[in-house]
């Protein structure tokens, strides 16, 4: 699909966004709102949600509202019937509400494997599940945000690796099923940004957690970076988003030479395997 006419098919200019009160979430809301779409800035923070809504409003766009829990489907449910009430219809429905952990898989607990599962994959279910059939109407476009982890699954967070993991490969089936019904889908994989994630972290000790912090202090691009290009690939129905030079490169190293990567890996995070 061209991106004009991806372009055209999204002239309703209506974007629903998980997560939206902070980090990439509000950078995406605000990207949108740029280009003066209407934007439905969801949060599980209802302060969060409105304090970002009204910085959509001052960004040229039209903001809507709306507390929202992944882990609750009535949530999802709530914001299609208000979209569908006030704006007729949506657009594109970004899944990006999400949590993060670190820790041995023979470390982490079976109620932090749930958490994190319920969160950051079974939450982009249900908001697939409930987002898609207005999408099917307008013709629309889905993205979900995944991970570089997913693509890494470097040692020391099996438990987000695999939770990101399954959003790369939800997104990849739901790629091919949506197709028929004239829905894109993106996916993106950034690696480490400076955001505030953190805030939700679990870990099973603090060195884990002062590592993370420190991938993401150094990292190069920024939340917004990452938002330009999932706004990009939205208008031009593109799939997989790996943003950033070094990730993109890192990206080819695997699929060319496994074992090169494997050890790359293994270099870079000798300090997640000690307990």
């Amino acid at each position: 699909m061209a991106a004009d006419s991806n372009s055209e098919r999204l002239g309703g200019k209506r974007i629903a966004i998980t997560g939206a009160g902070s980090g990439l979430g509000r950078e995406l809301a605000l990207s949108f709102a740029r280009a003066g779409w209407r934007v439905a800035v969801t949060d599980i923070q209802t302060g969060r949600a409105r304090r970002v809504a009204g910085e959509v409003n001052d960004a040229g766009g039209e903001a809507m509202a709306q507390t929202l829990d992944t882990r609750e489907s009535d949530d999802f449910d709530a914001l299609a019937r208000r979209v569908s009430d006030e704006w007729g219809g949506l657009d594109v429905f970004v899944n990006n509400a999400g949590v993060s952990s670190a820790g041995l898989v023979t470390d982490t607990s079976e109620a932090d494997w749930d958490w994190m599962l319920d969160i950051n994959l079974m939450g982009t279910v249900r908001g697939s599940r409930a987002m898609l059939p207005m999408l099917r109407e307008s013709r629309g476009h889905l993205v979900n945000t995944a991970s570089f982890a997913a693509i890494a699954n470097a040692p020391g967070m099996a438990a987000y690796n695999v939770a990101k993991a399954g959003v790369l490969s939800l997104s990849e089936s739901l790629r091919a099923e949506e197709h028929a019904h004239g829905v894109g889908v993106t996916v993106a994989c950034p690696a480490f940004f400076a955001t505030n994630l953190l805030d939700s972290f679990r870990g099973t000790n603090d060195r884990q957690k002062a590592m993370v912090r420190k991938l993401m202090d150094r990292a190069k691009i920024t939340a917004a970076d990452v938002a330009a290009e999932i706004h990009d690939a939205v208008l031009e129905n593109r799939f997989l988003v790996i943003p950033g030079r070094t990730a993109r490169w890192q990206y080819r190293m695997k699929r060319l030479s496994p074992d090169t990567f494997f050890d790359a890996v293994l270099k870079a995070t000798q300090s997640f395997t000690r307990s």
